[in-house]
């Protein structure tokens, strides 16, 4: 809408300028503050970013869920890891080419060897984790990184119900023996077992470019 607002009165000047109509004032103060920059506070930076992260989550975790759900009732549990082994990263990839930011999920309790944490990620998650085992609620969390260019989004993502325990549940009990047997061909160095529900499973992690999130505002 400003990039219209600027033009037209940018064809306006042109157009006096020519005719050597005289430029009123108004259009002066028009066009001076269609080219102002706007001043953003770090607050509301920092907000639409959690509020972006928020969404972006959101929406990687319903497309990988629905995903799943449908693996699972044509095909059984044990070929839905198969499915997470092929599609669940080009899912996320998805995302992020959308979005122009980088996702991932991060665990250090990980199946996948691709979702191990990095140095970055490592105390967010320990945070996370000391506060599971003291009763804490998890929220959502923004770190700056690469001198504030980069904001880290971050939120806990735990085992909701039953159905999450076929494949993280304990062995034999929860999950059975064709499952297991998929699950150490695929990941041989999985850590990913034994979890209840309402265990931390892991969390979000959503690289958000400063940049990008001005945009948005």
């Amino acid at each position: 809408m400003k990039k219209i607002i600027y033009t037209v009165l940018c064809t306006q000047l042109l157009l006096s300028c020519n005719s050597n109509e005289k430029i009123s004032k108004d259009i002066f103060e028009e066009v001076n503050k269609s080219m102002e920059v706007k001043k953003l506070s770090e607050v509301e930076i920092l907000e639409e970013a959690m509020k972006w992260g928020d969404e972006i989550s959101t929406e990687a975790q319903t497309q990988l869920i629905t995903a799943l759900q449908k693996a699972i009732s044509e095909k059984g549990i044990p070929e839905a890891i198969a499915f997470c082994n092929v599609e669940a990263l080009p899912i996320l990839s998805e995302v992020s080419q959308k979005h122009n930011i980088s996702i991932k999920r991060a665990s250090i309790d990980f199946r996948n060897p691709l979702d191990k944490p990095t140095e970055e990620e490592f105390p967010i998650l320990d945070a996370y984790a000391y506060n599971s085992e003291n009763d804490i609620k998890n929220e959502p969390n923004i770190q700056k990184f690469e001198n504030g260019e980069v904001l880290l989004y971050t939120k806990a993502i735990q085992i909701p119900n039953s159905l999450c325990l076929n494949c993280h549940g304990e062995p034999k009990t929860d999950i059975n023996e064709e499952t297991l047997d998929k699950i150490q061909k695929l990941y041989p160095e999985d850590k990913a077992k034994n979890h209840k529900i309402g265990d931390l499973r892991g969390m979000w992690s959503i690289r958000l470019p400063k940049s990008e999130v001005i945009k948005r505002l």
